[in-house]
């Protein structure tokens, strides 16, 4: 489940870390061009999107993410996540088997879009590279102890983030986004439905 949550994580910050402080003229540059990202993804109906991550040991998976203020679900070829703003359900497929779990503040900050949103407003510098694919961001922790020690996100010229490279202490991970649209998301969409899993096994953590 470990490996499900860092992926959800990981998939998180790339969509979400989009306002970051600045302190060079570059960086407020850079800034501005998460911002305008950052506006196509902050709907308050929902947001979706599709990705594709790999690397840092984890192999490759493809899935799909809604959305919707502090709350998402995530789908990946393994694993169903839910997160209604307090509790969170994890699907794992091959087990047939619901975590279900209420994440402290510090569980929050590695698996939940909206702890990341505020997290990544601290604690970074960064600079903005004009490339062949895009404007890309390059963001460094200011602490090295932080979790994400440094990133690439590639935005292009549609404002979307199109793709994120970051650097953990484990080695990086390269995730690459698509399909990002604003569609109207109703709350159940981030509710596990036992109805919808008649043979699953439902472990409470809490």
């Amino acid at each position: 489940m470990k490996k499900i949550i860092s992926l959800i994580a990981l998939l998180c910050f790339s969509v979400f870390a989009t306002t970051v402080y600045a302190k060079s003229a570059s960086s407020t540059e850079a800034k501005k061009v998460l911002d305008k990202a950052a506006s196509k993804l902050n709907i308050k109906g929902g947001t979706t999107a599709s990705f594709t991550i790999s690397g840092n040991k984890i192999g490759s998976q493809k899935g799909n993410i809604s959305i919707k203020g502090n709350k998402f679900h995530a789908s990946t070829e393994s694993a169903i996540v839910w997160y209604n703003g307090k509790t969170q359900w994890t699907y794992l497929k091959k087990n047939e088997e619901v975590n279900v779990s209420t994440p402290n503040a510090a569980q929050q900050s590695s698996m939940n879009p909206y702890t990341f949103l505020n997290l990544y407003k601290r604690g970074y510098d960064m600079k903005l590279n004009n490339t062949a694919s895009g404007r890309q961001v390059y963001l460094k922790a200011q602490n090295q102890k932080s979790s994400i020690k440094e990133a690439y996100i590639l935005v292009d010229k549609n404002d979307n983030i199109k793709e994120v490279k970051m650097r953990q202490a484990s080695g990086w991970v390269t995730i690459s986004i698509s399909n990002i649209r604003q569609k109207a998301l109703s709350d159940a969409t981030f509710t596990f439905n036992a109805k919808d899993y008649p043979k699953a096994e439902v472990i409470d953590l809490r």
